[in-house]
């Protein structure tokens, strides 16, 4: 190894999926499945954060940011020389962005999501669609060492 190379990988998860509940489920599922092979395993509570704030960003992005016909983006990375990962999820409806609400509802099963994010992510926004095409990208950072896998804890 030379000395400009680094001992550290980063790794990235890229895929378009369905504007659909099922692709919502999917994208989560194939998160969950590459964190784990990235060596954030299942059951830890990195792991588990990681993979709702990606379950909420993708509802998010079927429920308000579908546009018929169109997929939307996730790009998973996570960097060991920060720690993080970082969850991308683009969409083609650039006029809905997102925003937390001043009020949440009683009941029903809407309108808590980007609050979770707001609560579990290091920092989240929302940015122009990388690629230049319409519509939005909204990211969130995630702390890759967030606590002890819990079969760890006895």
């Amino acid at each position: 190894m030379t000395a400009a190379q680094s001992p550290l990988t980063v790794h990235k998860f890229v895929m378009c999926f369905i504007s659909t509940p099922r692709g919502a489920r999917l994208a989560r599922r194939l998160c969950g499945t590459r964190l784990d092979a990235w060596g954030i395993p299942y059951r830890s509570d990195a792991h588990d954060v990681v993979t709702l704030v990606v379950a909420e960003l993708c509802a998010n992005a079927v429920r308000h940011g579908h546009v018929a016909g169109r997929d939307f983006h996730v790009q998973l990375t996570a960097d060991p020389a920060t720690g993080t990962v970082r969850i991308e999820v683009s969409d083609t409806c650039g006029e809905r962005l997102p925003r937390i609400p001043s009020t949440t509802p009683q009941d029903g099963d809407g309108g808590r999501g980007l609050l979770l994010v707001e609560a579990l992510a290091e920092r989240w926004g929302c940015s122009p669609r990388a690629t230049g095409g319409p519509g939005k990208t909204v990211w969130a950072e995630c702390a890759a060492d967030r606590a002890t896998p819990r079969d760890l804890i006895t």
